[in-house]
């Protein structure tokens, strides 16, 4: 094999690829990205076997063929080449190294043979619908923060992707829990996505996707299967495994009756609960909100160091209560919210609390009390 290429084509396609490849490997080859040259074009693709990524970049092909070097060496070397370099990629005769040449840089890389590369077969694919990429993107970054990181109930560990039909029309829903925080968020459904099965994407894979995405207003080809899917953005393809299990009825969990509707600024209110928890442990990170008509009172008392509170100034005329949350999560979610106002509708101390977006109808986050 014998090419030769833009460096910043061939740094954009292995920053794509590279990074599903798991750091320590007991497989050598799985350390490997492959490399496959043939009619203008260069090949990349990488695999941990259950992601892979493969993508093609233009290429001078003075000499087709195919070979596999170690992936995060490779992804090194051309990220610290110069801006605007050229570099050529020959394998030895003796099919043991591939030669990297850039400039007056030389190097050698020890090669694994590409008849050893694992290949995910995506088998049939039997859904296929088109997105904006930012549709996609969008839900990953509203719920992606309450994936489960509990390992006994895999079934959490990524986000739940279905449809739903809804008072408008068909929605495209993704929903993630971690049995303390549930996040949902709809967008309309495209055409083709219907009938689709629920699928849950690893978390692994939710990042990748959410990583992939550049261009917000770039087209995405999605296909899926119960057991597999794939991403086509550009010349990207992601192609990763599901996880296999049954997601719970989250349904059940989402409050329908909570009739005290607290209403509050979003950054004053993130910034107050960030000022308290300071003094919170690292174990206990409860924030206890005492609400009165027109103000809540945040307190957080630590044994070992101290108390904090605050005094907001909030819409809210029901009854007082009192209630206590994880302070991280609360800010976990108000993060996520895009307007200045955050909607708590709660029902007692006990009971899960629903929060809106008062700009945002399509997305909700429900938050299980702590005792406080």
């Amino acid at each position: 094999m014998r090419v030769t290429l833009e460096r910043s084509h061939l740094l954009s396609s292995l920053t794509h690829v590279h990074r599903v490849v798991e750091r320590r490997n007991t497989i050598p080859i799985l350390s490997n990205v492959l490399l496959r040259a043939g009619e203008g074009e260069l090949k990349l693709k990488a695999t941990d076997l259950d992601i892979e990524a493969q993508e093609s970049v233009p290429a001078m092909v003075e000499r087709p063929g195919a070979t596999t070097v170690p992936a995060y060496m490779f992804y090194d070397i051309v990220r610290k080449l110069p801006d605007g370099s050229q570099v050529s990629l020959e394998t030895s005769a003796d099919g043991a190294t591939l030669s990297i040449s850039s400039g007056r840089s030389r190097f050698s890389l020890q090669m694994l043979p590409e008849s050893d590369f694992p290949d995910i077969s995506a088998g049939e694919l039997t859904h296929r619908f088109k997105l904006e990429a930012g549709a996609l993107k969008g839900l990953i970054d509203k719920t992606q923060f309450a994936i489960s990181n509990e390992e006994i109930r895999y079934y959490l560990n990524g986000i739940f992707l279905h449809t739903v039909d809804g008072p408008t029309g068909t929605l495209f829903r993704a929903v993630a829990t971690d049995g303390h925080r549930l996040a949902r968020a709809d967008v309309p459904a495209p055409a083709g996505a219907s009938g689709m099965p629920g699928i849950i994407v690893p978390r692994k894979t939710v990042g990748e996707i959410q990583r992939l995405i550049e261009d917000p207003k770039a087209e995405l080809t999605v296909e899926l299967s119960d057991a597999k899917i794939r991403l086509s953005l550009g010349a990207v393809v992601l192609t990763s495994k599901l996880i296999d299990g049954t997601f719970p009825d989250y349904g059940r969990v989402i409050p329908q009756g909570n009739d005290k509707e607290l209403k509050v600024g979003k950054s004053e209110f993130a910034e107050a609960v960030d000022r308290v928890s300071t003094i919170s442990s690292e174990r206990g990170r409860a924030v206890k909100l005492a609400l009165n008509p027109g103000r809540l009172v945040l307190t957080v008392v630590n044994p070992d160091s101290g108390s904090a509170t605050e005094e907001v100034i909030v819409e809210y005329d029901a009854d007082p209560m009192e209630i206590g949350f994880n302070a991280r999560y609360l800010l976990d979610i108000t993060s996520q919210l895009s307007s200045e106002t955050v909607v708590f509708r709660l029902a007692d101390a006990g009971s899960p609390t629903l929060i809106q977006d008062s700009g945002d109808a399509a997305t909700l986050y429900v938050l299980m009390p702590m005792r406080v």
